[in-house]
């Protein structure tokens, strides 16, 4: 073990107290917050949509809240610390790719549906098959997603805590499932809401310390915090240009094409992303949510910039893959270091970023688990199982039943994952999202000869294609960083599917159009495109 986790363990160690007492704080406040908001929850559109009363800000604050993850604050950390300009990457598509949900599918989502994806699937098709493909594929995107939440909490907590036995870090992923769980149960969408709008001001407040603290330290420079960075790399300049990742085989160069064809057009296709339209009372709220939401992602993207390079330059990449061979401890370690690793400065740091980050996790492990629990409940239950006949109250029963399946499947699952980098599973799960859900969205709100089979196809053979690849691919197996590491059945060279999964969904989208007997209705597709663009006969 390195001098530096050392530190760390013996810091943690040391002022234990001080990080129980931080976490227990929070989950105190934000169990406060979720208690508080339950009672308020009293029909289907509350539990769903949170009465749609939050304003354009609320909103926007609440989706920066379910945007920036783990994945964000630990992953891309650890993967610029350790790969540089290649690493930074990922916080440029996670970016870009709000322009995609801006312009597409933001203010027509909003003014098509009601709760769910499905919601706007089945408007003009066959409600019962296109609902169970959009609850089907709600429920993987958002189970893909969750494991990056959960190998994030592992690595935390067990930071901070010492603990190092594999027991103990699953007995940490459990607790996350547990209080997701609670969170979704009680408080609904109402809840969720508010504590992930508390949890946005925590994470930029937290890195907006840091990124000062990093630069106040290279006297505002950011050349020579870039420069440190490749110096104490030990690859030189390399550091700082593309390609120490993804460009030293035709292979890697392919699968940064794949990263960035998901990054880009996942955003779109994320449940828990899109049902954050509905909590809000207009179109034009909604995209006024989005625009608040670029711009707290943005300034938060552009301070992982002192997050990555500057753990770099303090940590060191054998420091921190010594802590975790992912590097999803690099910023964790980075608070540790920048407020002295041997004082009780950086052991406060330490403990204020590591609740901040654990804050980060919950708030959107519990936007995914709503996302899944409320198609299952709303699509599947309600309108495939009852055929329309359940009461709102039977519905939001359903929910909850099945957030706690869904948290035991992602407590399972999230074990698994927990030695692997949190940014790269989340880009897995954009993959899923961008193959299986974006076509069918798109196809549906702007092509007027998009049928049921269509919308199957699209549906089933995205979401296969991209599980499979994925399955098969060097993230589950045959590198010593796989979820299996010890065997190896990878056919599929890449470790994102998305250049292949992505246009095949659209193809198959296209293509089951083209050969299905069932003619459009041309009515109301006419229908749903003024509603769509107007927000006439929007709930």
């Amino acid at each position: 073990m390195s001098t530096l986790t050392l530190a760390a363990a013996g810091a943690a160690s040391e002022h234990r107290p001080l990080i129980i007492t931080l976490f227990g704080c929070f989950v105190v406040a934000t169990l406060f917050i979720t208690v508080w908001a339950g009672r308020q929850t009293k029909s289907a559109a509350d539990f769903y949509a949170g009465g749609r009363q939050f304003t354009g800000f609320q909103n926007g604050l609440a989706i920066s809240g379910d945007y920036m993850s783990a994945a964000s604050f630990l992953g891309i950390a650890g993967a610029i610390a350790l790969f540089g300009y290649d690493g930074f990457l990922y916080s440029i598509g996670f970016l870009v790719a709000w322009l995609v949900a801006l312009l597409l599918v933001a203010e027509p989502l909003r003014n098509s549906g009601r709760f769910t994806m499905g919601d706007v699937l089945a408007y003009r098709m066959r409600q019962r098959p296109v609902r169970t493909a959009a609850g089907t594929s709600t429920i993987v995107v958002s189970i893909f997603y969750l494991l990056a939440q959960m190998a994030g909490a592992g690595v935390l907590v067990s930071l901070l805590l010492g603990i190092t036995s594999d027991t103990g870090k699953i007995a940490i992923v459990a607790l996350v499932g547990v209080l997701m769980i609670v969170y979704v149960t009680i408080g609904g969408m109402k809840g969720t809401t508010w504590v992930q709008m508390v949890k946005a001001v925590l994470l930029i407040a937290g890195t907006l310390l840091i990124t000062f603290l990093v630069l106040l330290k290279y006297g505002f420079n950011v050349s020579e915090l870039l420069g440190r960075a490749a110096e104490n790399s030990g690859k030189g300049a390399a550091f700082l240009e593309p390609g120490l990742k993804y460009g030293a085989t035709a292979t890697s160069k392919l699968d940064f094409v794949s990263l960035g064809i998901a990054l880009v057009l996942g955003t779109a296709g994320l449940p828990h992303i899109l049902i954050r339209f509905y909590t809000v009372p207009t179109a034009k709220a909604a995209r006024k949510s989005v625009n608040w939401a670029i711009g707290i992602i943005g300034a938060f993207y552009l301070m992982t910039i002192a997050l990555g390079f500057g753990a770099a330059a303090i940590v060191g990449p054998a420091e921190i893959t010594a802590s975790n061979k992912a590097g999803n401890t690099a910023a964790p370690l980075l608070a540790l270091h920048i407020g002295g690793a041997d004082s009780p400065g950086g052991a406060i740091l330490l403990a204020v970023i590591s609740a901040v980050a654990f804050a980060t996790i919950l708030a959107v492990v519990a936007g995914l688990t709503l996302a899944s629990s409320s198609s299952f409940a709303h699509d599947i239950y309600a309108n495939v199982i009852r055929r329309g006949q359940a009461t709102e109250q039977e519905e939001v029963r359903a929910a909850r039943w099945a957030t706690v399946l869904i948290g035991i499947v992602s407590i399972a699952l999230g074990a698994l994952a927990r030695d692997l980098n949190v940014a790269g599973l989340v880009a897995l799960a954009f993959a899923v999202a961008a193959s299986a859900n974006l076509p069918t969205i798109l196809y549906s709100l702007f092509w007027k000869r998009f049928t049921t089979q269509g919308a199957l196809w699209s549906i089933y053979g995205g979401l296969a294609t991209s599980v499979v690849l994925v399955l098969f691919s060097p993230v589950v197996s045959g590198k010593a960083s796989s979820m299996f590491p010890d065997v190896d059945f990878a056919w599929f060279p890449l470790e994102n599917p998305g250049l292949v999964s992505i246009p095949l969904g659209f193809l198959l989208g296209w293509l089951g159009s083209l050969l299905s007997k069932e003619q459009p209705d041309r009515g109301k597709y006419a229908e749903l495109e003024v509603k769509s663009l107007t927000g006439v006969g929007a709930h």
